[in-house]
């Protein structure tokens, strides 16, 4: 069996110009990812397989320590911070080497300040685009949107976290379990700590019961994971229904980390295009809202787009109109919001008012409302799932037809501007609607003009990470049409004072709201990958980012 998984993996090597990635996956340390890791490492090694050691933590295991015999150590580099030297991996010496495979032990460890990437799942990422293959190991409770369910399972907050596009975009997860009973042993005998922390981890962490439920994590984790790439092709189009999810965020909402968890896991689970959507009340501002309020957003927004979500901003003080709107403009079906707790006071109800909630769920048509429980107990913060409506969504999709891939020639066929300084964001929309206009004669340039800007002044699509994609919908467009402007400087935006460095201009027919959908989800994911943004902010040719835009889209 482990010779068939070695075979399989070394058949994706042989099919892909970009990396391929294998993750071990275990419950717990000392279940044998790096064991397992290396052993595959020498078959693949006897099969004439180019294949190097980036970093591997044997931690004094004499058993794994064997298996790196005969395997070529990429030396690590040293980096000196607060004046201890701490060894890290030399991605630089990985890609000078230019391996076929490179071993990657620890994908959730956090490098030391300095190194060029902050975290080791982001030299994973460069080192996939360089073209090489990639075998790494992870413990479930890494993963970020098990972070409250890890916490509430074994009381520890767990610090450095992978995010789930990472685990989504890797080409074989492979289950390393041991029985709970088995791994205490392991412990005890001094095969996963030293003897100093035996007794320690036996009482807190390798607990029975911590060990059972994250056992039970990982094999529902990998069983999801599974059930995601089996599906039938053409699932994954967005389909006529409305099918997305939004989140709704606002500078007020409790506990927005652990609902935007929760969201990614369901969208995960659907395989659908996600939405943070924050609702900034006109009181909000820079001047009425505290400091430790803003930078609470600013972390939440981050989360969002880390987990994979499109984060659109919106003002106004009709909180459920704006939701609402934007839920019927995105084709959204299941929008995620918070319950605090919180009621109004008496007055307040004989005067007619409802909560957010109450007036959401009585004024939505045809839209499935989760509410979730984040109420603040003493001890912890509890997200209760709601009722799982997600076999009867699958089942939904099921019986659809998958839809054509038109949305991808927009992107193919894209108009690029390349800017050398600081543009302000009206500017660059202005240009790429002129590229646009030129490009196709039916467009008016003022109209169009008019819809854009009218369609940002309800909220600007700065997404975070260098990317920005104002657009909107055209009664007399026939077929979509995408501009990309890049400046390596800025595109800044002198009103809320965002930036980015990438814009895509998308404008789309009024009748053709599903590929509008899947354009703005297919910019969101190609944005979320930090070394592709890089590379498209090194382009130094229009033919270079459209090289880059179409090499994405063959992967997707």
């Amino acid at each position: 069996m482990e010779s068939n998984r070695a075979e399989s993996f070394l058949k994706l090597i042989q099919q892909s110009h970009r990396g391929k990635l294998k993750i071990y996956l275990g419950y717990c340390a000392g279940v044998g990812k790096t064991f397992q890791m290396l052993q595959e490492a020498r078959r693949l090694k006897s099969s004439g397989i180019d294949i190097v050691a980036g970093i591997v933590e044997t931690h004094g295991r004499k058993e794994t320590t064997a298996l790196i015999e005969g395997i070529e150590v990429i030396p690590r580099k040293t980096v000196e911070y607060h004046g201890i030297e701490v060894t890290e991996m030399d991605i630089d010496a990985i890609l000078e080497r230019k391996p076929g495979v490179v071993l990657v032990d620890e994908l959730a460890h956090t490098n030391v300040p300095g190194s060029r990437n902050a975290k080791r799942y982001e030299d994973v990422e460069e080192i996939l685009a360089a073209g090489i293959h990639v075998i790494s190991t992870l413990n479930v409770q890494h993963i970020e949107s098990l972070y409250e369910t890890v916490e509430q399972a074994t009381n520890v907050k767990v610090r450095e976290r992978v995010p789930d596009r990472i685990i989504a975009m890797a080409d074989q997860l492979v289950n390393v379990d041991i029985t709970t009973d088995d791994l205490r042993q392991r412990l005890q005998e001094g095969k996963v700590y030293y003897p100093g922390k035996i007794e320690t981890a036996l009482q807190n962490f390798f607990r029975q019961e911590n060990l059972e439920q994250l056992r039970e994590l990982t094999l529902r984790e990998l069983a999801a994971q599974i059930d995601s790439k089996r599906r039938i092709p053409g699932l994954d189009e967005t389909l006529s229904i409305p099918d997305q999810l939004m989140v709704c965020l606002s500078s007020k909402t409790v506990n927005s980390e652990a609902i935007l968890r929760y969201a990614s896991r369901i969208a995960g689970r659907l395989n659908r295009n996600w939405y943070a959507v924050y609702v900034q009340k006109l009181s909000d501002n820079p001047v009425t809202v505290d400091a430790g309020t803003q930078r609470a957003m600013s972390k939440t927004l981050t989360l969002a787009q880390e987990l994979g979500a499109t984060v659109f901003t919106y003002k106004g003080d009709d909180i459920v109109g704006t939701i609402l709107q934007f839920a019927r403009e995105y084709r959204v079906g299941n929008i995620v919001i918070g319950n605090s707790g919180k009621k109004l006071h008496l007055l307040a109800r004989l005067s007619g008012q409802r909560t957010v909630i109450e007036r959401l769920i009585d004024e939505s048509r045809g839209v499935r409302i989760t509410v979730l429980d984040v109420r603040e107990t003493e001890t912890q913060t509890a997200v209760k799932a709601p009722v799982q409506y997600l076999s009867e969504i699958r089942e939904t999709l099921l019986q659809k037809n998958k839809h054509r891939k038109e949305w991808k020639e927009p992107l193919r066929k894209a108009r690029v501007v390349l800017w050398k300084s600081v543009v302000e964001k009206d500017e660059a929309i202005a240009r790429l609607i002129r590229e646009c206009c030129s490009a196709t004669p039916e467009l008016d340039e003022t109209t169009v003009r008019a819809t854009v800007f009218e369609r940002e002044k309800q909220g600007s699509t700065f997404i975070g990470q260098d990317i920005a994609i104002p657009h909107a919908k055209l009664e007399t467009l026939a077929a979509p049409v995408v501009a990309i402007g890049v400046s390596r400087i800025g595109l800044f935006d002198p009103v809320s004072s965002n930036s980015a460095r990438i814009m895509f201009l998308i404008l789309s027919p009024s009748s053709a709201p599903v590929i509008h959908v899947k354009l703005l989800g297919t910019i969101s994911r190609m944005g979320s990958d930090s070394h592709w943004r890089s590379m498209m902010l090194e382009a130094a040719t229009a033919d270079g980012i459209r090289k880059l835009v179409r090499r994405s889209l063959n992967q997707m």
